[in-house]
């Protein structure tokens, strides 16, 4: 009799549970077998999900508990500034100016505005407040009202994404750039998120690692990273993750997305480079997930093998989602930088940064607390 009682209550919390998912708009589009056979199309589909080119295991056990709370507890005064960052607001006079130079804005964490041969481009528009929304503890932005930014974008040629992750992809921003563009370029099986949100099927093209597509003279290839996905707890590496590069006859430009140092940055510097730019992956690491997060150092030295002129550090300047100090990035990525003679930028917040003129890198963390 006890066991039907237990048996009865775990199916009613299951039943809760696969009810919450299919209802709570925040986990995405489900995964069909439809799309599954799709997905099992592309080689980098094995055992029944997603997998990286190189083996990566990432270290959580029991054993390792106590250092991570031991971790998480000394950084808890310097995880995060204590005053809100500011965000300049958009220089419409410099960013029309030059159309014909690569030029960017950074507004923190992985978003970036890119014009590239007057194209504008939106990556990982993750401009919410929130960066855990199904988390009982919210993960607060370090930057306030960035939701507001969007209203503020130039016209939008494109939308790219490099993966699923709250962090990268938010509701509360596609929800506002809906009609801003009619391109959206992504990873492939994060189309079906874009879905369930409301963005039309014809509008969305999804990419395996290598294909490519061109827009007036631009070329852009989705590249390998070493990474994961998942929005819940069924979804996990069913959709694919990267980075992108953007190549004209005069300029390219390289942007790593998430993930561990490995040999395809070399691999994309020898097929896509010599790039001008590169955005460098370079904070929320820790030795426990190293395989799927760089350490500055390796940001640096993953961008020179992928045969960067100047590097951006990007991922870091928006959440606190690893137990180091909120400036730490920055501050290990100049070290690195400077003790291999590396060009660098490090732009404010909303900073408009245009190639050809003088690199911005003025350490202004320092003055935050």
């Amino acid at each position: 009799m006890i066991w039907i009682l237990v048996l009865g209550i775990l199916g009613l919390l299951t039943g809760m549970v696969l009810i919450f998912l299919r209802a709570n708009p925040q986990f995405g589009g489900r995964l069909t077998p439809a799309l599954k056979e799709r997905y099992e199309q592309s080689p980098q589909w094995k055992a029944g999900k997603f997998e990286n080119a190189t083996e990566t295991v990432m270290d959580f056990s029991l054993r390792n508990m106590p250092r991570l709370i031991r971790d998480q507890r000394g950084s808890r005064k310097t995880r995060q500034p204590k005053e809100p960052l500011p965000i300049l607001p958009l220089d419409a006079a410099a960013w029309e100016a030059k159309p014909n130079q690569p030029k960017f804005i950074w507004y923190g964490h992985s978003v970036v505005l890119l014009q590239l041969a007057g194209k504008n481009f939106l990556i990982d528009p993750m401009l919410g407040p929130n960066a855990g929304p199904i988390s009982p503890f919210p993960v607060k932005r370090f930057s306030q009202n960035t939701l507001d930014i969007i209203d503020a974008l130039p016209p939008l040629d494109a939308v790219l994404m490099t993966h699923d992750h709250y962090d990268h992809l938010d509701l509360a921003s596609i929800r506002k750039l809906m009609g801003k563009t009619q391109r959206w370029w992504v990873g492939l099986g994060v189309g079906r998120h874009l879905e369930r949100w409301g963005i039309s099927t014809d509008q969305i093209t999804e990419f395996d690692w290598w294909q490519e597509t061109s827009l007036e003279g631009i070329r852009l290839v989705y590249t390998p990273s070493r990474h994961f996905s998942g929005r819940g707890p069924t979804d996990r590496a069913k959709s694919l993750w990267g980075g992108w590069a953007f190549l004209t006859a005069e300029h390219r430009i390289y942007w790593s997305g998430d993930g561990g140092y490995g040999p395809h940055f070399q691999e994309i510097g020898e097929r896509l480079g010599p790039f001008q730019w590169g955005f460098m992956e370079c904070g929320q690491y820790h030795p426990l997930w190293h395989a799927i997060h760089m350490m500055p150092e390796e940001s640096v030295q993953a961008g020179r093998e992928a045969k960067v002129e100047c590097l951006i550090p990007v991922h870091w300047a928006g959440f606190s989602l690893a137990p180091h100090a909120w400036k730490d990035p920055a501050e290990r990525f100049v070290q690195a930088a400077q003790g291999t003679q590396q060009s660098y930028a490090l732009p404010a917040l909303g900073q408009v940064v245009t190639l050809g003129e003088a690199l911005p890198q003025e350490e202004w963390y320092q003055d935050r607390v």
